[in-house]
């Protein structure tokens, strides 16, 4: 593609509270397919770097719905330039969004994002940081593995070895029903419909086995009314090709992953929730400790009353949100954490 049509920036002049900052669209290639980003640079300095910001599960919306936005400006703050895209189907980014897209595959995508500001000399392009939170926890990892040239990683609401549905699920539930039976229940139907499903089950099977699961409103609801026939035959293929710990009988999303961690020599800050229904956020904070304080230069912060998305929340489930008195409010010292730790890198 030529390189003019390749890099088409609309350059906007954001002045807002938290400090000028000069603001451009800016798209490159992966697999080719066009993926739309922006690219957030200090005004009247040099930027130090430039963080990358590495979404979590899910479609985004990022560059249109300017997500993350107060993030972005606290790493402004510090000097150094964000960026951020939308990932493949989302946004004006091409191709069609598929869930169950592995890990590898995800942190190809983010190199080829590093490589396309480094050739075209972007400023800041020099030193490259990670910025990523949840699912991004293993994307991270994965990127600081194969690529050996980043200068550091911000993980927010990290992610342990294993998968973190069960997690989810169980919190959630334990939020919203009293009985511990009916939680046990519900949670070793879950469980053995990976198995069932992982074993090549129908669907039929699937439903005459899952009663008390699929009544669950909480199910209901995360599910938008249910796993359709479809879904869980895509389901049923992407999970067979995944290999199962031999502990916990869950998904591995990236093996090894102990061992990857225990590589890592650059400074990493860690910030996790400590009302984090979505991710176990003390076994993922042990982890770090084992594997990153060896050879990282490893600082973790923790905060109270916060939930998964670094939101002040009472009791962190994934759907508080909803209630008529909900307000977003970040939790106390989060965005000052990523300015201060980055302010001081050498």
């Amino acid at each position: 593609m030529n390189k003019t049509l390749n890099i088409l920036f609309t350059t906007l002049i954001a002045i807002n509270t938290y400090s000028q900052n000069i603001q451009e669209l800016l798209d490159f290639e992966f697999e080719g397919i066009k993926l739309s980003g922006v690219l957030n640079l200090p005004t009247d300095l040099e930027p130090k770097g430039i963080v990358l910001i590495v979404h979590g599960d899910g479609k985004t919306n990022a560059v249109e719905g300017n997500w993350w936005y107060d993030v972005r400006m606290a790493i402004l703050k510090s000097g150094y330039a964000t960026y951020m895209w939308d990932k493949i189907g989302c946004g004006n980014s091409g191709g069609s969004y598929k869930n169950g897209r592995s890990i590898e595959n995800e942190s190809l995508e983010v190199i080829a994002a590093i490589k396309h500001l480094k050739e075209n000399k972007i400023k800041g392009s020099k030193k490259i940081g990670l910025w990523g939170i949840s699912r991004a926890g293993w994307i991270n990892p994965t990127v600081i593995d194969e690529y050996k040239n980043i200068a550091f990683w911000i993980s927010v609401s990290g992610v342990d070895d294993d998968e973190t549905f069960k997690y989810l699920l169980e919190q959630n539930l334990r939020i919203n029903i009293k009985s511990k039976d009916s939680i046990k229940i519900i949670m070793n139907e879950w469980h053995n419909s990976i198995l069932l499903s992982r074993g090549g089950a129908s669907y039929k099977y699937y439903l005459s086995k899952t009663k008390n699961l699929r009544e669950n409103e909480f199910w209901k609801k995360i599910t938008n009314g249910g796993i359709s026939e479809k879904s869980y035959y895509e389901h049923q293929k992407n999970i067979q090709n995944t290999t199962l710990d031999k502990e916990s009988e869950l998904p591995l999303y990236v093996e090894n992953f102990e061992q990857m961690l225990s590589k890592i020599k650059i400074p990493v800050l860690a910030l996790f929730g400590e009302k984090d229904m979505t991710v176990d956020w003390t076994k993922t904070k042990t982890l770090y400790e084992k594997t990153l304080r060896a050879k990282a230069d490893l600082k973790i912060e923790t905060f109270p009353n916060c939930n998964h998305n670094m939101w002040q929340a009472k009791t962190g489930a994934i759907y508080e949100f909803e209630d008529k008195n909900w307000k977003y409010v970040r939790c106390d010292g989060f965005l000052d954490s990523i300015t201060n730790w980055l302010n001081q890198l050498k």
